[in-house]
């Protein structure tokens, strides 16, 4: 029988997402009807509580073209601020007319990517904290050899914002500004736009996790 020596043993090599990213991950939007099911960006079921939102946004690249490849998920508490992951472990009913995780692909032609979803609530965190309304989101792209992990916060949840413990530690805090969405209203829809700058002066902030 073999003995691992786990000294000996490295880390797998990453690759990057490549230009058949879509093929594998969102095949519907690459033409090609794999799934019954496919993964998608509508966070929705049935009537979930709470308030219905769209998140958008376009991923750049260092001089500022959008790119059009680009593969985004996210994942995120229900309007009560319950994971359905966590809904035991906080002792609370998770929503269940609420999804929780989608997956979304940039628009071929404009690079626009969005999900309906509805606005998180707040949800606890470390010792005792309270971590601001937001979502948690990463990016797939060609080129990149990891996904980026970022967070989505609200414009209008400043008084949440001040206190999240998550931007706190960002220590220069115009910075912090990149993880905040702003809020517009279209054909009665409430829109929250959030782009991403994946290099240079606006850089947004992304997360070791």
């Amino acid at each position: 029988m073999k003995t691992w020596n786990f000294e000996e043993l490295h880390e797998t090599p990453s690759q990057t997402g490549g230009p058949y990213v879509h093929i594998g991950l969102l095949p519907k939007q690459a033409g090609i009807e794999v799934f019954e099911n496919n993964f998608n960006n509508d966070l929705l079921k049935n009537n979930p509580a709470g308030e219905r939102i769209r998140l958008e946004g376009q991923v750049f690249d260092g001089i500022g073209i959008p790119l059009r490849d680009v593969l985004v998920e996210i994942w995120q508490a229900d309007a009560n601020g319950v994971y359905p992951s966590a809904a035991d472990f906080q002792g609370k009913a998770a929503d269940q007319n609420f999804h929780g995780w989608g997956r979304a692909g940039a628009d071929f032609k404009t690079g626009v990517w969005h999900f309906d979803t509805v606005k998180p609530g707040t949800v606890p965190g470390r010792k005792g904290s309270t971590q601001a309304p937001h979502i948690n989101l990463i990016i797939f792209a060609r080129g990149i050899n990891t996904g980026l992990n970022t967070r989505v916060y609200f414009e209008d949840e400043s008084e949440a914002n001040a206190k999240d413990p998550v931007l706190n530690s960002i220590e220069w805090e115009p910075r912090r500004q990149t993880l905040i969405a702003k809020r517009e209203e279209r054909d009665g829809q409430i829109v929250y736009r959030f782009d991403i700058y994946i290099q240079g002066d606006k850089e947004t902030v992304f997360l070791d996790i």
